[in-house]
């Protein structure tokens, strides 16, 4: 067995068990301590980007998922998910690149990082701050507090109305699709075969045959976000 696919074993291990695992340095297991990365960000929600095909989360925060509403300051619905990813789009267009230093591995196995504008300017903290995401204790352990305090004292984005934390959204709405598995850096390339998919050739919707194959594609493929034509983060949204 080869050292990638030995890895790759590990991350899935730890995917599949994540539910009765603490929290877990992947980076620990899979090698060393990946290098930052920079470039020109793709927003894939309000707490996601991918640079050079590679999926980050952010550290310490959470956003409202692609598919959540909230309510506004007169009761109404409106797709805050979206509303938030356009905010973070915004944000990183006035100062690019952006570079993201690695913390960890989330239980998703993606890039978990502290990203900054060209300018300087904290993403996650801006992002808290204008209301646009929430502290997550869990992970944060009260590091983005401060600015949460500010945008709720000025009913800022999601605090102008009624909203419910990113986290509880989830865990009431069992059906919402989880992110697929984007590859730790080094353990799979766009030609290498993982889960038995494989970046090459170059596929359409109409020649994948499930749901967990174009999210795979998707996340771990340059040319996946074809596949996501709404940009809601579900791909080849009629096999799922």
């Amino acid at each position: 067995m080869t050292v990638a696919a030995f890895a790759a074993l590990i991350t899935q291990f730890f995917i599949q068990h994540s539910d009765r695992l603490p929290e877990t340095d992947l980076a620990s297991w899979i090698g060393p301590t990946p290098a930052p990365i920079a470039g020109v960000a793709s927003v894939i929600d309000g707490d996601t980007i991918e640079i050079h095909g590679q999926r980050i989360r952010f550290t310490g925060i959470d956003a409202p998922e692609s598919r959540q509403y909230c309510d506004d300051a007169k009761g109404f619905e409106y797709p805050c998910g979206r509303r938030s990813a356009e905010a973070l789009d915004s944000f990183l267009s006035a100062s690019k690149p952006v570079q993201c230093t690695f913390v960890s591995w989330d239980s998703y196995g993606r890039f978990v990082g502290d990203c900054r504008r060209a300018d300087g300017g904290g993403v996650a903290s801006w992002m808290v701050e204008h209301g646009q995401a929430l502290d997550w204790p869990r992970y944060s352990r009260g590091a983005y507090a401060e600015q949460q305090a500010k945008a709720q004292a000025a009913k800022t984005g999601l605090w102008a109305g009624t909203f419910q934390a990113p986290w509880d959204w989830r865990a009431n709405h069992a059906d919402y699709a989880q992110p697929a598995i984007s590859k730790p850096l080094g353990i799979v390339g766009s030609g290498q075969v993982a889960q038995g998919y494989s970046c090459q050739p170059r596929r359409t919707c109409s020649q994948i045959s499930s749901c967990d194959e174009a999210q795979w594609y998707l996340s771990n493929c340059p040319w996946g976000r074809k596949l996501d034509r709404d940009g809601d983060g579900m791909a080849c949204e009629t096999l799922c």
